[in-house]
């Protein structure tokens, strides 16, 4: 259910980035502020929102719950929502006031009206990173309770608002105006997100008593700002590369947006679905002395992540830009927008999987009630993404003598790169301490053996078409890698744990 909600989810974010690219196209000013000016206020949202909300709210409402004490649980829970609400209060009206400065921290290659219309667009979506924010504690109450589908379904309705202000107001408008109703448009969204979702959350968390600091809120608390920095740490590596994007021609924080929105979709249908439905089972199973069924769990996750990130890492590195050109090449969005897109990928594609086992690894940590470890290795990737980005970003290009703009794929491969040790410091530490966890490399290999052999089969039946529509294409070409990837899955006998019960 969790993975049905982000799939809907996404397939409308599809739609809504489709639309985006049809009437701004890649290289264009509008493009690049709105697409920045997005990102800025959504720092809180990541900050504060479902990762480190989850994290650090769920294990202990749900070990509430599993103790009986349903009313407990539901005092804490709301007590919690008070003090998020004030906390995020104070630090949507900080952003709307300090829209200036945040944007010259984040992006300060902009200038001029280039400039100007990011602080206007930030400060409008500052209250809207808000909403998402109180909508991520609706998603740890329904999650808590068993209701997944609903709280990760909720983000269509944010997404079909912009769709709407991008379909109703496009006709005759300059770019830079269109910008801002569809800044507008994205606030509407969240508050239609949170508001589908808190009737729910509002019930289930009712209680006969009051607010009140108990030892379960302390808990939250002390659990909330390592995790929340640990989350920060991870979300700034993305800002970190639209900071030295900001300094590569135009079109690069556009193009890393665009291929941001492909890359995380495998990451969100299977990464996040699979570690957000397996926390509050962890969470249970973390209360026995014996580990067995908590790396029984563990490793079933790990395969099912494998088993689709391995074969979308092969696509995005061999078929990205029939990816890019079926979602996105259309109207002011041209054939050679798709291709500088395809890189991107292609170094994204580099830490995809290690990106998704990491985020399991990270929860097995939460369940443990172990928020400092996630935390240190987090700041380990941060640095070591920050500085080799840099180097690959805006050195590199010139040492090997390829155009600046290129210096975005150096960007999504540092990052891949880094999160490589984030993983590897992650499963390290977990297996310390509750034994041996992880992959066999013999699955392992016939996973990318199965992956790029399909891609081959798939470029084999590119090359062997006739000139068509993008879409057309990608109709035709994707689904012939997918049918040969798991053809060929079942022939070499590889299995997905957990699906046949």
């Amino acid at each position: 259910m969790v993975a049905t909600g982000i799939l809907a989810s996404r397939l409308a974010g599809l739609i809504r980035v489709r639309l985006f690219s049809k009437y701004f196209g890649l290289a264009s000013d509008a493009a690049d502020a709105f697409n920045a000016a997005f990102r800025i206020p959504n720092l809180l949202q990541n900050l504060f929102g479902e990762g480190a909300l989850s994290g650090s709210f769920i294990p202990v409402y749900a070990a509430l719950r599993a103790r009986g004490e349903d009313d407990a649980a539901a005092q804490t829970g709301r007590t919690f929502f008070a003090l998020l609400s004030l906390a995020i209060a104070v630090l949507v009206l900080a952003g709307v006031l300090a829209a200036p400065v945040v944007t010259d921290l984040l992006v300060p290659g902009f200038t001029g009206e280039k400039r100007e219309l990011t602080i206007r667009l930030v400060r409008i979506l500052f209250p809207g990173a808000g909403l998402l924010v109180a909508s991520a504690w609706c998603l740890g109450i329904l999650n808590s309770h068993g209701k997944f589908l609903l709280s990760y379904t909720a983000p269509v309705a944010w997404n079909a608002a912009m769709i709407a202000t991008l379909a109703g107001f496009h006709h005759g408008r300059d770019l830079d105006p269109l910008a801002i109703y569809l800044a507008w448009g994205s606030v509407i969204g969240s508050f239609l997100q949170f508001a589908v979702q808190w009737p729910f959350a509002w019930t289930l968390s009712r209680h006969d008593g009051g607010l009140a600091i108990t030892d379960s809120v302390r808990q939250i608390g002390r659990n909330f700002l390592p995790i929340t920095v640990s989350r920060g740490a991870v979300q700034l590596t993305g800002y970190i590369d639209q900071y030295i994007a900001s300094w590569l021609p135009t079109g690069a924080v556009t193009g890393l947006s665009n291929a941001q929105l492909l890359y995380t979709l495998p990451v969100s249908l299977f990464g996040i679905s699979i570690s957000a439905a397996e926390l509050p089972a962890l969470s249970g199973d973390a209360t026995r002395e014996d580990f067995a069924p908590f790396r029984a769990r563990i490793d079933a996750g790990l395969h099912r992540l494998a088993f689709f990130i391995v074969p979308s890492a092969v696509a995005f590195a061999a078929l990205g830009d029939v990816v890019a050109a079926t979602v996105l090449q259309t109207g002011r969005f041209r054939v050679q927008d798709s291709q500088y897109v395809w890189g991107i990928l292609a170094g994204s594609s580099i830490g995809l999987l290690a990106s998704t086992m990491a985020r399991l690894y990270s929860v097995a940590h939460y369940a443990l009630g172990d928020a400092k470890r996630p935390l240190r290795f987090a700041c380990v990737r941060l640095f070591v993404a920050g500085a080799l980005g840099y180097v690959c970003a805006l050195v590199v290009p010139g040492l090997v003598g390829i155009p600046l703009e290129w210096g975005a794929a150096g960007l999504t491969a540092s990052a891949g790169v880094a999160g490589w040790i984030e993983f590897a410091l992650l499963r390290r530490s977990l297996n310390t301490r509750i034994g041996r966890t992880g992959l066999p490399a013999s699955y392992v290999a016939r996973l990318w053996t199965a992956g790029v052999v399909s891609a081959a089969l798939a470029w084999g039946a590119r090359l062997a078409l006739p000139p068509l529509d993008p879409v057309l294409r990608g109709v035709v070409v994707l689904p012939i890698f997918g049918g040969a990837y798991l053809a060929l899955a079942a022939v070499m006998g590889i299995a997905i744990p957990g699906l046949r019960r």
